[in-house]
């Protein structure tokens, strides 16, 4: 009785799994963010977030850019990073692909409550932008002496 079954279910499931694995060559297998605060494949300039006991340090990988083309900005714990990268490229040339990201952008990055304001560094080194947010002193922790 379900011996025809059986064989169909085969070439029903071979088929499904060849589809999926077509649709992920064509849009990547992970085309969507995976996390509320994840960001999408492509996002430009790529970014690392980091901590320690002093500081926040934002890292912003963004070779070929001017630095005193970006408007860096804090406003209410949030770090704002804008800018424009241009790429040139002849006008007569038909791209078969093109992953170099050419535009505007904007970074915006929140910041712990402790972090201040007034003591932001911002340096371009090498294609990487640093930028180091101190703590308020009144955050850090602070030794007590017994009397």
């Amino acid at each position: 009785m379900f011996g025809s079954l059986s064989n169909y279910e085969g070439d029903l499931f071979d088929g499904f799994r060849r589809l999926q694995q077509e649709v992920d060559e064509l849009f990547g297998s992970r085309t969507w963010p995976s996390g509320i605060r994840a960001v999408a494949r492509g996002t430009y300039p790529p970014i690392n977030v980091g901590e320690t006991s002093d500081a926040v340090n934002v890292y912003l990988f963004a070779a070929g850019l001017d630095p005193k083309t970006l408007d860096i900005s804090i406003q209410q714990n949030l770090l704002t990073i804008a800018g424009e990268r241009k790429v040139d490229t002849p006008e007569n040339i038909n791209d078969y692909r093109r992953e170099r990201f050419s535009g505007p952008f904007r970074r915006v990055i929140s910041l712990p409550d402790d972090t201040d304001p007034e003591r932001v560094d911002a340096r371009y080194l090498d294609g990487v932008l640093r930028i180091s947010v101190q703590r308020r002193e009144a955050s850090k922790p602070r030794r007590i002496q017994v009397k």
